[in-house]
């Protein structure tokens, strides 16, 4: 695992965890400081297992001779709240007045199903979120959320949905019944479909979400 910290102007300004798969960190926190003038802070945590780190639990692979799922965000979760994220507040000087968690495509998956686990984050932005993930809705729907979060924004691609793959075309469908999921539970939530497949301008559709948890 490996952390990098992008700071605020002030220290005590919300802190957005963001899990990333290829060291995109730097990029998004440009883009967001471009589009908004909030204050925030940025810790990038990379280089994790991503199949076996952010999936809920075990399933097998999408794709031909792609890794299976190894099912252990749990283990994951535990240590990015009890080491990563307090060591990330003690290098800051001060404590966030929140703390956001924030990912895109199985990191998007992983933000919202933080909220079920745990009471740490206030809020979370999940791009491109892998909301196919088998029985992912199911669980949403017959557990509790750990917090009542401030704000969790959704998006995705308008062709995320277009593929020959029955698991991944479920992708909208799910996502919308899991921004419905949210508002029946009192929590605002937007709700963004944006242009393009899963792959088209990742970094500017994370920043606009977490433009979206920061207003």
């Amino acid at each position: 695992m490996k952390t990098q910290l992008f700071r605020a102007k002030e220290t005590s300004s919300p802190l957005v965890v963001l899990n990333t798969f290829e060291n995109e960190g730097e990029a998004v926190f440009k883009a967001v400081r471009s589009l908004t003038n909030a204050d925030f802070s940025l810790l990038e945590v990379s280089c994790m297992d991503w199949n076996r780190d952010l999936s809920p639990w075990e399933a097998p692979a999408v794709f031909k001779n792609d890794a299976p799922f190894g099912g252990k965000a749990d283990d994951y979760l535990k240590e990015l709240t009890e080491s990563v994220i307090p060591s990330a507040v003690s290098d800051l000087g001060a404590a966030p007045s929140a703390v956001y968690i924030a990912g895109y495509s199985l990191a998007g998956l992983f933000a919202v199903y933080s909220l079920f686990r745990t009471p740490v984050f206030s809020g979370t932005a999940s791009a491109s979120g892998s909301m196919w993930f088998p029985d992912f809705i199911d669980f949403a729907s017959s557990h509790d959320l750990a917090v009542s979060p401030s704000k969790v924004y959704l998006s995705l691609g308008d062709r995320e949905a277009k593929t020959r793959n029955p698991v991944m075309a479920t992708v909208q469908d799910n996502t919308e019944k899991m921004a419905q999921l949210f508002r029946d539970r009192g929590v605002d939530v937007t709700y963004e479909l944006n242009p393009g497949n899963h792959f088209q301008e990742p970094e500017l559709r994370m920043a606009k979400g977490i433009c979206g948890i920061l207003r």
